[in-house]
């Protein structure tokens, strides 16, 4: 089967090529992947594949049947793009605008997402075209807002797992993977264990007493205290965490006080985010910030309203199916170019799926080969690329994935 999918990956490069680039000059923001979705519907069902569309909003649910009885091997990838104007001059740069929480913006796949649904379809071609070599079967996810749903609407993976996604049939274990513009093109990179941060997003109301900006001892200032707070909170990462157990960062993203300078108002809104490595710590992160924030007001005469949103949990990579699973990420890239990497402080709502089924999340390389990373531009910017090269080999681990894993069981 090697060579089977070797072959049938050189083979459809070209066509996976053509439909990333259509989609990454066709964006969608999240909960809004219709283009994205109906050529995914319409692909899979060519290819004979039983397929449920609006899953989770938009999102495109294939199940592929193989000619033996076997697991249930689930494959994911992300639709959506973001709200960036794209600055590029690539021939399929997105030139697309639209609306997002009341704001006109320009919309850009930023994050690889295009990359990741053109891997995806193009598995699902070669997949189809060895069913007969299938034990078990396979299911497809294509999910919608991975980045986040719009304000007032639920979305991503906890929306595609409450409407079932993982059941019927039950789910034995899911792959997914993520392209990396740092990463060269045709490596993989993978940790075992905790792999991605949770993120928590965060708000920090203080309250305090108006007063003119001449008279400050009238009033009880809540910027001052805001200031002393966000000072504060980096004793809580650097004094107060066993740093050596887990990362822990600590961000405060966003300040608003006040209407004019020589009015100091009554109030002072702060909102920020956390991630974490460790679960235990997620939660004593959340009770340390509480209390160092609400503790401070009071020292003021002030008082302070701290609010949590969990918007991902850790990404978990259990070590176990890691070790039987590497094997397969070497025999698609090459042993070489498979490597074992450090903890990622960005944050993937893969993560969710991970509480349903045993999962493994890795990175794929984008960086066009002999590139020096330090130059590559960051993920969620105007000017993030990806080489196209990078594709076939994530057509091909997951490919191997799925075989490999069937011989298991």
């Amino acid at each position: 089967q090697i060579d089977k999918i070797n072959t049938a990956a050189d083979k459809i490069e070209s066509k996976c090529i053509v439909w990333r680039r259509d989609i990454h000059e066709h964006p969608e923001l999240g909960n809004n992947e219709y283009k994205t979705a109906r050529l995914i519907a319409d692909h899979l069902r060519s290819l004979g594949i039983d397929v449920k569309e609006k899953v989770g909003k938009t999102g495109v649910v294939g199940i592929l049947k193989g000619a033996q009885a076997g697991p249930c091997i689930a494959l994911r990838a992300d639709m959506d793009g973001l709200p960036i104007v794209e600055k590029s001059n690539l021939p399929y740069a997105s030139k697309v605008r639209s609306n997002y929480n009341g704001q006109d913006v320009g919309v850009m796949h930023a994050c690889g997402h295009d990359t990741h649904v053109a891997i995806l379809m193009s598995v699902a071609e070669v997949l189809a075209g060895m069913k007969n070599d299938i034990k078990g079967t396979v299911k497809f996810i294509f999910q919608p807002a991975e980045e986040g749903p719009p304000e007032g609407e639920e979305g991503g993976a906890p929306l595609m797992i409450k409407e079932g996604v993982m059941d019927n049939p039950r789910v034995d274990v899911i792959f997914g993977l993520h392209i990396e513009s740092f990463i060269e093109a045709g490596q993989i990179h993978y940790k075992p264990g905790a792999f991605m941060a949770s993120s928590d997003w965060f708000t920090i109301k203080v309250k305090g007493k108006g007063s003119h900006g001449s008279q400050p001892w009238l009033g009880v200032d809540p910027i001052s205290i805001s200031a002393q707070i966000t000072e504060a909170l980096q004793t809580i990462v650097g004094r107060q965490m066993e740093l050596v157990k887990a990362p822990v960062i600590i961000t405060i993203g966003k300040i608003h006080g006040g209407i004019r300078n020589n009015i100091i108002p009554d109030d002072c809104i702060m909102e920020g985010t956390i991630r974490t490595l460790d679960s235990k710590m997620q939660q004593d992160v959340q009770k340390r910030i509480r209390t160092t924030a609400t503790k401070i007001a009071e020292a003021w005469g002030a008082t302070a309203e701290v609010s949590f949103d969990a918007k991902t949990l850790v990404t978990y990579n259990p070590p176990d199916l890691v070790k039987k699973m590497l094997p397969s990420l070497q025999s698609a890239a090459g042993a070489d170019k498979v490597i074992e990497r450090n903890w990622v402080t960005g944050s993937e709502d893969f993560s969710f799926y991970g509480t349903r089924a045993p999962s493994f999340f890795f990175y794929l390389g984008g960086m066009p080969k002999g590139n020096n990373p330090e130059n590559a531009p960051p993920h969620h910017t105007a000017q993030f690329f990806v080489d196209d090269a990078g594709m076939k080999t994530g057509i091909k681990a997951f490919c191997h994935l799925v075989f490999d894993y069937m011989k298991m069981k």
